[in-house]
């Protein structure tokens, strides 16, 4: 089946609806692809926030962007920074006539937040469930816009560029462009043919690739993988973030997280034994950033040959500690833990990616006609490191300027009715399904041993060589097999975890999120 949109937008979270809702209020007709249900974002499991200077009389865009540009260990693209941090405002404004509810105090301002790395106040949420507010609400505004079209249960296999017609692409042929997407049908196991004037990437993350994620379990980095075989730019792949504090419950896969506005509130981290630790790891103690506190907590663990480590909020207020996290409260207190009364056991799990596809401050990528918006972008934001709460915000800003830059174009482009159909051939049996389920938690093994919050020369090595192996071995299967989600979800997982192994070998220096045995960190000084 072939389908022609002005738009195709591949993912649902923030980034992909926020820029949806503006093309279609311009009159032009969306496609959305969404893998699973609207709600598998990892948008709608944000809970900390989403940053932005609100209160002038403390706060301003200048400490905004150092705050951001010191957490990124000043690898941050300046002019990215600057534009994200002064057009917050106005997008905060957006997402409240779309029916964001954000909390407010008794005088009715915004009930401001500071997580680790904020010099200020700065961040807006909803209780603990700031993204499921936000999520919830685009739903509504695009399942109620006429030219919003959502395909639920829709897979998209590899976007459609001219290697598609019978023409050779390398990483150095000019202009690749992209016409749309091939995807599968999960209801009929048809893979069908969307075409478009201008597609966008908004597929999320990539952190299932690892076994202790905090992400849902569709954030295997399917956007960055099909761009990167598609020949487009990808970079800074190395810079996983490691959330220092989710919740150490064994079995829970994805693990829940608790968030960072817990520290900011007053949390203190504990050894198994009740005593703190941060002061020999930094002198702003729990609200250090999440790069240093998660390496902090690692280190503490492997010491001591411990699981985990604690976070007490018992001297805090429990009534206000119920009020502020209503949701951690009900899961903690569902495997027994009272939160007011008992200590929060929590450990690092694979949160978020600074790097992705390359983009422009308008959201272009490498490749004409293809824009990538959100977590599977690199837009030089968060340099070697996220600042909290600084995800949100990029997405709704990168989708307001990839819409404004867009719809000067999109009429320029015509549908290209060349594009062949997908080759549905091949069969695949239940035997080879149970290779596909075993290789995916093989990856996962490799990268959490491997890749994860500490590395070095050897281990970096043995992650390639090992995901050579299952590259060789999933290709093969790729070429002779009928397109399943699980396959292709496993082809993408391995293209992301070669990623990230790649560059993070590539970087002869710890810096940021990544960090290397071989290669102590080196003092930056400030640019």
């Amino acid at each position: 089946m072939i389908h022609k949109y002005d738009y195709l937008v591949i993912g649902s979270g923030i980034a992909g609806m926020s820029f949806a809702l503006k093309v279609a209020e311009k009159g032009k007709s969306v496609a959305i692809i969404c893998k699973t249900e609207l709600e598998e974002a990892n948008t709608y499991f944000a809970q900390g926030g989403i940053a932005s200077v609100t209160n002038l009389q403390v706060d301003n865009f200048e400490k905004h962007i150092h705050d951001t540009m010191v957490a990124g260990d000043w690898i941050n693209d300046r002019a990215a920074v600057e534009m994200v941090v002064r057009r917050a405002p106005s997008q905060i404004e957006e997402l409240i006539r779309w029916g964001v509810e954000f909390d407010k105090n008794e005088s009715g301002e915004f009930d401001l937040h500071r997580e680790g790395g904020h010099s200020e106040f700065r961040i807006l949420h909803h209780k603990d469930n700031t993204g499921a507010e936000i999520q919830t609400s685009l739903i509504r505004a695009i399942q109620s816009h006429p030219n919003i079209h959502i395909f639920n249960h829709h897979f998209a296999v590899e976007i459609i560029t001219q290697h598609h017609l019978g023409i050779i692409v390398t990483r150095y042929t000019p202009g690749i462009r992209c016409f749309g997407a091939y995807v599968l049908n999960e209801d009929t196991g048809h893979v069908d043919t969307f075409l478009s004037r201008i597609t966008v990437m908004a597929t999320g993350g990539c952190e299932a690739v690892y076994r202790n994620t905090t992400n849902p379990l569709v954030a295997t980095g399917d956007g960055i993988a099909m761009v990167y075989r598609a020949k487009g730019a990808v970079k800074n792949m190395e810079f996983i973030q490691f959330h220092p504090t989710a919740l150490f419950h064994p079995g829970d896969r994805p693990c829940f997280l608790i968030t960072e506005a817990m520290r900011g509130y007053g949390g203190v981290l504990r050894t198994l034994d009740g005593k703190e630790f941060m002061q020999k790891y930094d002198e702003r103690l729990s609200l250090a950033p999440r790069d240093i506190v998660a390496r902090a907590i690692d280190n503490e663990m492997k010491q001591r040959g411990e699981d985990h480590v604690y976070l007490d909020v018992t001297h805090k207020d429990p009534e206000e500690t119920k009020r502020h996290f209503p949701n951690i409260y009900q899961k903690c207190l569902s495997i027994g833990i009272d939160i007011t009364k008992d200590f929060i056991p929590v450990a690092p799990a694979a949160h978020y990616l600074c790097g992705g596809i390359v983009v422009d401050l308008d959201g272009q990528s490498s490749i004409r006609r293809l824009y990538a918006l959100g977590e599977c972008s690199c837009t030089g934001l968060h340099g070697g490191n996220r600042l909290a709460s600084n995800s949100l915000i990029e997405a709704v800003v990168y989708a307001d300027a990839a819409a404004r830059h867009s719809l000067d174009v999109v009429d320029r482009y015509d549908f290209n009715t060349d594009v062949p159909e997908w080759n549905d051939e091949g069969t695949i049996s239940t035997e080879e399904r149970v290779l596909i389920t075993q290789s995916a938690k093989e990856v996962n093994q490799i990268m959490e041993a491997y890749v994860g919050i500490v590395r070095s020369n050897v281990r970096l090595t043995r992650a390639w060589n090992r995901l050579d192996i299952l590259y060789e071995e999933t290709e093969r299967l790729f070429k002779h097999s009928k397109a399943s989600r699980e396959l292709c979800e496993l082809r993408n997982m391995i293209n992301v975890g070669y990623l990230i192994t790649r560059q993070a070998m590539e970087r002869k220096e710890s810096r940021g999120l990544h960090y290397t045995i071989d290669y102590p960190h080196a003092k930056v000084v400030e640019k």
